[in-house]
């Protein structure tokens, strides 16, 4: 069996990781793959484990992919297409459609989309509930990588009776754990002895990252501590002027993308999430797996679903600058971290989330395993 995972670009982000891990879990198990991007940009492509094959389509963007994808489709015949981005979900069923051969289509919903489209600044944004409705019933299976993306689909998909599988992301297992034994050698920093606060995500204005600056304005009152993030975006210049502005520039510290953000989590003090809205934020789970205690937005609809409300961290209101740097302070000061059971990363193993997307695809070995039955929920 062929597997094509289809998305935008391999840059450094939540999707890009989550297929190196289904790709090397689809290969451990026979299965040819391909990691079929969109567009050339591609500062991950490191990651990819060998055995891959890279497909670029030379797009400008993920939907001018299209007719290149039905050219892939044609030339290559895989048995299995799994899209995980909104635009490449839409390009992936036309695909289909327009090369005219017979392959099952996955598509994965990594995104609350009622949340990111309400406010969006473009138009082509705006859209997506529109274009979402229309074309995602063409799909041959619907995955939602949350109980919270699931509902939030299913709502989007009203008219539409489509089954929807929640099937998490697969964030653990044996390369994790190689990661996070990395040693820790960036000399920006090693020499700071202040507490640590981290943030890591792209510099996009979903991460609502003002609200986290003044909150470390106001814990810079009472605590000398630091603040670092990890990532980049088109939001960069503005926080750094922000940073100035609160008076930070000796405190807060813009390191861009690195490749391993591990062994910054084990060195840090907390992690700080400030965002508007987030599906399955795979950094929360990451910090989790390595006792790191957390202060995260109780956004729609990720971070209550990953702590289970609010049990293995404290969700603070959006927006609020005050509760963020209060919880914030609560953390640093607190004599000891919270312990978190093996139960609340079971859902994130890698093997198990292979094997469910296995029984999606009709692979005989996983069918009989019953782990999609048991840990995936379907929707009405």
């Amino acid at each position: 069996m062929r597997v094509a995972l289809f998305h935008p670009s391999l840059i450094h982000g939540g999707i890009q990781r989550v297929f190196v891990n289904l790709a090397r879990g689809f290969l451990k198990h026979g299965l040819m793959v391909d990691m079929v991007q969109a567009t050339r940009e591609g500062n991950f492509r490191d990651q990819i484990p060998p055995g891959v094959r890279l497909i670029d389509l030379g797009a400008t963007r993920a939907l001018t992919s299209l007719f290149p994808l039905v050219g892939y489709l044609r030339r290559d015949r895989p048995d299995v297409v799994i899209s995980g981005a909104t635009q490449t979900n839409i390009v992936a069923v036309w695909a289909k459609r327009l090369a005219r051969i017979t392959v099952k289509v996955v598509l994965t919903e990594h995104n609350v989309i009622s949340a990111i489209t309400a406010d969006a600044p473009m138009m082509r944004t705006r859209m997506t509930p529109f274009l979402v409705r229309r074309f995602y019933p063409w799909a041959d299976e619907l995955v939602a990588v949350s109980q919270g993306a699931a509902r939030d689909l299913s709502r989007t998909m009203a008219e539409h009776n489509c089954k929807i599988h929640v099937i998490y992301n697969p964030i653990i297992g044996p390369e994790f754990w190689q990661r996070a034994t990395e040693p820790f050698n960036d000399s920006r920093i090693e020499s700071d002895t202040r507490p640590m606060v981290l943030a890591v995500g792209r510099l996009h204005y979903h991460k609502d990252y003002p609200t986290l600056l003044r909150a470390f304005a106001i814990l810079r009152r009472s605590i000398d501590a630091r603040l670092v993030f990890l990532g980049d975006g088109e939001e960069r210049s503005a926080l750094e002027a922000l940073r100035q502005e609160l008076g930070l520039e000796t405190s807060v510290s813009f390191l861009g993308n690195v490749a391993n953000p591990l062994p910054y989590m084990k060195r840090a003090k907390a992690l700080a999430l400030s965002s508007v809205v987030e599906a399955l934020p795979t950094v929360l789970i990451e910090a989790l797996a390595l006792d790191l205690p957390i202060v995260a937005t109780d956004c729609p609809t990720g971070p209550r679903e990953v702590l289970c409300n609010g049990t293995y961290g404290k969700l603070v209101p959006v927006g609020d600058s005050e509760q963020m740097a209060d919880s914030i302070v609560d953390v640093l000061r607190a004599a000891s971290k919270p312990a978190i059971p093996a139960q609340a990363l079971e859902r994130f193993q890698h093997d198990l989330v292979i094997d469910q997307y296995l029984a999606l695809m009709g692979v005989e070995e996983a069918r009989h395993t019953g782990h999609l039955d048991a840990n995936a929920v379907s929707l009405p």
